[in-house]
């Protein structure tokens, strides 16, 4: 059986945070590629959220914060890759036919291979710019062992923790929260 992710949704932040927010339970891909052969300085506050943390559903071309490790038949795989090809030509402007389906096999069989962990794991992604080029780094969000003795609603401190790949390094994120307000307060005043 194999294993492909789907988009989750666990409250309505991600309705807030993304221009447009994916469908509970869609097929996702990692959607990288939206931000191809674009200039990244330029995208707007709910853009940069989804090329930092988001993954694509492909039927709404909308975007999940977290994605779900889920069991898919090889229907399922093919009808993923046929609805994802149909997107790139659409709306993306693939060439032709043959050259979106290329490329959504691929952008599928990337999506599978980010499945490995077992089925109903937690996916998130974060995406940085280094270079000119665009790195994505996966975790997985795994349930927290039961606190003994506790009932079943209060066994766990927290729902999931973060498990930090070995030898992994992440780039040092810095956010202006004065400036942002001060931008957004700009923005509203010029309404």
């Amino acid at each position: 059986m194999l294993k492909l992710p789907r988009t989750i949704r666990l409250d309505p932040s991600d309705t807030f945070v993304f221009e447009r927010a994916a469908e509970p339970a869609e097929w996702a891909v990692s959607g990288a590629f939206v931000f191809w052969n674009r200039d990244l300085a330029n995208l707007g506050q709910k853009q940069r959220v989804a090329l930092r943390s988001g993954f694509l559903g492909i039927d709404s071309l909308g975007w999940s914060t977290l994605a779900i490790v889920t069991e898919a038949s090889e229907a399922d795989r093919q009808a993923m890759v046929e609805r994802l090809a149909g997107q790139l030509l659409e709306k993306f402007g693939a060439p032709d036919v043959a050259a979106a389906r290329l490329a959504a096999e691929e952008e599928v069989a990337f999506a599978a291979s980010i499945c490995d962990p077992p089925a109903q794991t937690l996916l998130a992604v974060q995406r940085s710019v280094e270079n000119g080029e665009i790195r994505e780094r996966f975790r997985t969000l795994k349930p927290r062992e039961a606190a003994g003795g506790a009932d079943p609603l209060h066994a766990h401190v927290r729902a999931f923790t973060f498990h930090e790949v070995e030898g992994d390094t992440e780039p040092a994120e810095e956010v202006d929260l004065l400036g942002l307000i001060k931008t957004d307060r700009m923005t509203t005043d010029r309404r």
